[in-house]
């Protein structure tokens, strides 16, 4: 009779006794398992990059947009057949008692000039009470007036990226830059914001939307950013607005998100992903899983006299079988750890050599694949280990 202790003694002394056969076998799931990781470690990194950059102005945020959508995506507004949002729909709901700040958005491209210099950038056409809701600072001077946005005067403030590009080491507070052809005076320099999402909040600069509508030839505000306050309900929050706006508009052409709706949306393809790419890492553990079929069925027909003694001094089928069972889950378990740390220093020297890539191992399922290269283990050595247990012990000792 074959006691525990016999059987992982046997095991890893098949193991140790070919040791490049079983080193070649644990590194195909070695590197199964390291893909998985560095994979998922990326797609981890990139969930929680995107989110916090999302989320980095606050969650007490809503949304609007014209044209109405039934998705959290984009809006009827690019077929031009809607009603448009005006600064009077911001001025009317930035009136409501639950509303902190309410604030016109429009996005542009166009060039600042300032004497001799020039730099095409980003023109955002926002209202006064922007850094509020952005949670954005101004380093020197002020921020837009807080005038009429229906008949604002042509100020601008940059950002910290052109105010260097154009001003260098000068006040440009009190010059005059033109944009698009049309002069404005600056009032205000930003605080370094970095990107969001891929725009590059210092490399902008920042106009009255009413500037922006003429300056850009709109008619429609491309979205209404409003801020609530922190201890209500955004569901609430947003059925006020919709009310106002259907009032005002006699329909509801407009669509209203709530931040943590975004944030939901977002997260959910970001989990997609992650799953996806971790799917993507597990091919390679099917391979490692050949591998390991390979080299049992090699090593049952080498160690024919082996088993036919072991079955000879009483050993049954059942203990045959879990002796090569084991057999095979050790190279899995070992090639599984070492692909763990593998993975994980992969993924560390990435972010350490490429600071911007986002790297975060998810542990849970680093976990998960190594349970998994287990279970390809014992999947991939039951075929050679049923063979083995089923040998007749007089023609197995007779093969030597």
């Amino acid at each position: 009779m074959m006691f525990l202790s016999d059987l992982i003694d046997l095991s890893f002394s098949a193991v140790k006794a070919r040791r490049l056969r079983s080193g070649l076998t644990a590194l195909g799931i070695a590197v199964g398992i390291a893909a998985v990781v560095l994979l998922t470690s990326m797609g981890e990194g990139l969930h929680r990059f995107v989110l916090a950059e999302f989320s980095q102005f606050g969650t007490n945020l809503i949304g609007i947009t014209p044209g109405k959508s039934t998705t959290h995506g984009m809006s009827g507004a690019v077929m031009g057949n809607v009603r448009p949002l005006s600064l009077d729909d911001v001025i009317a709901v930035g009136r409501l008692p639950q509303i902190i700040a309410a604030v016109p958005l429009i996005q542009g491209n166009a060039a600042v000039e300032a004497g001799k210099r020039q730099r095409r950038t980003t023109v955002f056409g926002v209202g006064h009470q922007m850094p509020k809701v952005w949670q954005f600072k101004v380093s020197a001077g002020q921020f837009l007036p807080d005038d009429d946005p229906r008949t604002a005067r042509a100020f601008i403030v940059l950002g910290s990226r052109v105010k260097e590009e154009l001003f260098a080491n000068t006040i440009p507070l009190g010059k005059l830059v033109r944009v698009g052809g049309s002069r404005f005076r600056v009032v205000g320099v930003m605080e370094s914001k970095g990107q969001m999402l891929g725009f590059d909040l210092d490399d902008a600069v920042y106009i009255p939307a009413a500037k922006s509508m003429e300056l850009f030839n709109r008619e429609s505000l491309m979205e209404i950013d409003v801020l609530y306050q922190n201890d209500l309900d955004a569901d609430v929050v947003s059925e006020k607005l919709r009310q106002v706006l259907i009032d005002r508009h006699g329909d509801e052409d407009f669509t209203i998100v709530t931040q943590e709706q975004m944030l939901e949306v977002l997260s959910s393809v970001l989990d997609i992903l992650t799953f996806a790419v971790g799917a993507l890492g597990g091919i390679s553990l099917v391979v490692g899983g050949v591998g390991i079929l390979t080299i049992m069925t090699i090593a049952v027909k080498e160690r024919t006299a082996e088993i036919g003694l072991l079955t000879a001094l009483g050993a049954g089928r059942r203990q045959v079988l879990f002796l090569f069972l084991s057999e095979a889950m050790l190279l899995s378990v070992i090639g599984g750890v070492f692909g763990l740390l593998l993975g994980w220093s992969i993924a560390g020297l990435i972010h350490i050599a490429v600071p911007a890539i986002p790297v975060h191992t998810p542990w849970q399922f680093a976990l998960l694949a190594v349970l998994l290269a287990m279970v390809v283990g014992v999947l991939a050595g039951i075929i050679p280990a049923r063979r083995a247990a089923r040998m007749n012990p007089v023609d197995a000792l007779h093969a030597e």
